[in-house]
């Protein structure tokens, strides 16, 4: 009897369970559980640290960090599982007896004391919609169950850290963590492990930035119930109750604001993008960037770099001034902006020259008036310099001299072998690289200027700028390695005033730091880009809408700037950079010939300079370009025997030769009159018929005698003016007032010259054939 009995109440007990199961079945079938997708979860950022630098809220705008069980600290998973869920590994998603000590506290004190939820119950409603009714109950207890069927515990887990609410907008332990705590999950002390693993149970209450006693006192019963369960020993215990409840105020990252963009856009599915930067010293240059773009004009914005030229990692981003700034249009990142480049360019034109033989870097160039085919470059203060060497005319950043060696070089090849190296320049439609590229006549970007500037640390080599771990290593070679040794060691060498004006600040005395500035035609961008063994770091410095601000340029606004960046760079050099190649030697040349000191007779060095050589390469001096008659170099003439010059058809009984070095004709006005003297060619013979090195005749200045004193008329209103004209070529004449140029005249055309400050001042007329003349004018205050 009693058998038969056992058996029907086990039949009916088979009948039930089978019953439940099926209507589980049905019930998950007509009420499937719906996980998160994973486009629930924020798209995070990350500094090369893990910080996050930027947070991209998901469609509600709430703020999740994706992250796992494993990369959370163990002391909060320890806190979390042994206050909220300590059978959370061993219940099927509900604890009966939890959820009957729940009702029992409910039922005597008339409130909840113990929710009985456990950890898979808060992921059930935390993921979705659920009234907090006893019928949610049910349907939470019902989902608790779906998500033990589907799941493991791990995922569950995984869920719960990802989606439990922080309070505000954030969700899931990471975010709370940088929210909070400023760091992440995986670094938490025992009282923060503490404060976060209670916070979930009163989001609102307890949050640290608006209740710190609530959460302190939250947080004590945690910690204590840690230690009374042994799982934090008692000093542990007592050192986590010490530790104060600080909580940073609730905000949401936005470091490398517009890298973050760009990374995110380009891969908009991604949740986590890990990216190259340094977090503290990101924060650092922004602060620094901010304070000093605070002196400029308003509506200035900037834009900074900075790359590890071992990996070519990008360390720091700012893409603008100020982040969403209407007025400085902070939307736009200036780092990939395409801008005039200034004379950034200079160095790259000058190292191929370099490697081309063509001139090495104490070769003689001459700064001066000069016609280009109708274009006619002045320099940035409109003074001319005369002879110079290529060191100094890259120095002083001089542009006759660059755009003399690009028409050399060749504008279209320049360009390409710029290309080749990875740097791109942008030019107007239709538009065939010309002259004028070397002065900014183009667009480049400020990364890919820093791309290439690191080849002047990597032995010529240059790389394309790395923004993540994952972007490749793609280097290219630029010039060779001696070339980029000797331009670094010129551009290290920088004298203390640049593109005529004095510089604020100075550079780092840590290590040496090769720099180049340059500004855009109408003062539209200034730019700073230095090169030391550890970085190559860049400034751009104007109005992201192309806006000219007059007086803003290389020098005096994005070099101090620079300067100051380079002081706020770790130094980590090993000490890999510093070797000069086998391929560059010092060697002492000769002007105005270009030979070598002990391979140039006594009489033809008129001066000696000291420089570099490239694979043993001395190239003599440039031949002129468009003269005949007055002919540069190394001039070899039939002389009397008094000295006299000889012509063609000249045949006297004893002859002999003379060799005269003659400088270039443009560098004639700055010659002295001993350089004058041993330069000129003798007077020809009596007899002689005229050859052609008399072709070109002098000149003179009419108008005013050589040393005529002025004075500036009483209360006059106008500046004194000078009539003049030069007399003796048809030629085009450049006008210049104490090596500034004035103005262009063909032939003996009037020119007027402003003479507005009182003093000595020297006037001089410069032939395009060569001859010049020059007086000198005496200009006096007017009377008192």
């Amino acid at each position: 009897m009693k058998l038969a009995r056992a058996r029907r109440l086990g039949r009916a007990a088979l009948l039930i369970l089978t019953a439940v199961v099926i209507l589980a079945v049905v019930l998950d079938r007509i009420f499937p559980l719906k996980l998160p997708a994973p486009s629930a979860l924020s798209s995070v950022v990350v500094a090369r640290d893990g910080t996050p630098l930027r947070a991209f809220a998901d469609s509600d705008g709430v703020w999740r960090y994706q992250i796992t069980a494993k990369q959370v600290s163990p002391l909060y998973l320890q806190a979390l599982l042994t206050y909220e869920d300590r059978w959370f590994w061993r219940h099927p998603g509900v604890n009966p007896w939890a959820l009957l000590r729940g009702a029992v506290g409910g039922a005597l004190h008339g409130r909840v004391v113990s929710g009985g939820s456990t950890l898979t119950m808060q992921v059930a409603r935390s993921i979705m919609p659920i009234p907090h009714t006893v019928g949610g109950k049910v349907v939470q207890i019902f989902r608790a169950l779906q998500l033990e069927a589907h799941l493991s515990k791990a995922q569950i887990l995984d869920l719960y850290l990802n989606h439990a609410p922080f309070g505000g907008p954030i969700e899931g332990v990471e975010a709370a963590s940088w929210a909070y705590l400023g760091k992440p999950a995986s670094r938490l002390s025992h009282a923060e492990a503490a404060l976060l693993a209670v916070l979930p149970q009163s989001p609102s209450r307890l949050r640290p930035d608006r209740h710190a006693e609530a959460a302190r006192v939250a947080r004590d019963k945690v910690i204590k119930r840690m230690q009374s369960l042994g799982v934090w020993s008692p000093a542990e215990a007592k050192d986590a109750a010490i530790e104060q409840v600080v909580a940073r105020s609730l905000r949401s990252p936005l470091d490398a604001a517009l890298l973050a963009e760009r990374l995110h856009a380009a891969s908009p599915d991604k949740r986590r993008i890990t990216t190259t930067i340094d977090a503290p010293l990101q924060r650092a240059v922004e602060d620094r960037v901010a304070s000093y773009l605070s002196r400029l004009p308003p509506r200035t914005s900037a834009a900074v770099l900075v790359v590890d030229n071992a990996t070519h990692e990008a360390r720091v981003y700012v893409g603008t001034a100020a982040f969403a700034d209407p007025i400085r249009l902070g939307h736009v990142d200036m780092v990939r902006a395409w801008r005039s480049p200034g004379s950034t360019l200079k160095p790259f034109l000058y190292g191929l020259a370099f490697d081309d033989g063509t001139v090495g870097s104490a070769s003689l160039l001459v700064d001066g008036p000069e016609d280009f085919d109708g274009y006619r470059p002045a320099n940035f203060d409109e003074r001319f310099h005369g002879p110079v060497s290529v060191a100094e005319a890259l120095q002083r950043s001089l542009n006759v001299p660059a755009v003399d060696m690009l028409d050399h070089v060749g504008p279209t090849r320049f360009t390409a072998r710029l290309a080749a190296g990875g740097l791109n320049l942008r030019l107007p439609d239709g538009a065939t690289p010309n002259l004028s590229v070397i002065l900014g006549g183009t667009a480049a970007r400020l990364e890919d200027l820093v791309g290439a500037y690191t080849a002047f640390a990597n032995r010529g080599v240059a790389g394309a700028v790395r923004y993540t771990p994952d972007d490749p290593q793609r280097e290219r070679r630029m010039l060779s390695p001696g070339a980029a040794w000797i331009i670094r060691d010129i551009l290290s060498n920088n004298p203390a005033d640049v593109e005529g004006a004095p510089i604020q600040g100075s550079a780092s005395t840590r290590r040496p730091l090769a720099w180049k500035t340059g500004t855009s035609y109408g003062y539209r961008d200034a730019w700073a880009v230095g090169v030391n063994d550890d970085w190559t770091l860049g400034v751009w410095i104007g109005r992201p809408d192309g806006t000219p601000s007059p007086g803003q340029y290389g020098a005096v606004t994005a070099l101090p700037l620079l300067f100051a960046l380079d002081t706020m760079l770790p130094v980590t050099h090993s000490g890999r950079f510093d070797a000069r190649p086998a391929s560059v030697r010092a060697v002492d040349i000769c002007w105005p010939l270009g030979g070598v000191v002990g391979k140039t007779a006594p009489a033809d060095c008129r001066r000696r300079v000291s420089g570099w050589s490239l694979e043993g390469a001395v190239p003599p001096t440039l031949a002129e370009r468009g003269v005949t008659a007055w002919a540069s170099g190394l001039v070899t003439l039939r002389v009397d025997t008094h000295g006299r010059r000889l012509s063609g058809t000249c045949q006297p009984q004893v002859t002999a030769t003379r060799q005269v070095a003659r400088w270039p004709a443009l560098a004639t006005p700055w010659l002295s009159q001993d350089d004058l003297a041993a330069s000129a060619l003798p007077p020809l013979a009596p007899g002689c018929a005229p050859d052609s090195l008399d072709a070109v005749g002098p000149i003179r200045i009419a108008g005013l005698a050589d040393q005529t004193t002025l004075r500036q008329p009483a209360n006059a209103t106008r500046p004194l003016h000078a009539t003049l004209s030069a007399v003796g070529t048809t030629r085009n004449v450049a006008w210049l007032l104490d090596g500034r140029w004035q103005a262009d005249t063909v032939g003996d055309a009037p020119v007027q010259i402003a003479l507005d400050a009182p003093g000595t001042h020297q006037v001089t007329a410069v032939a395009a054939d060569g001859p010049f003349a020059r007086i000198t004018v005496n200009v006096l205050p007017p009377p008192r």
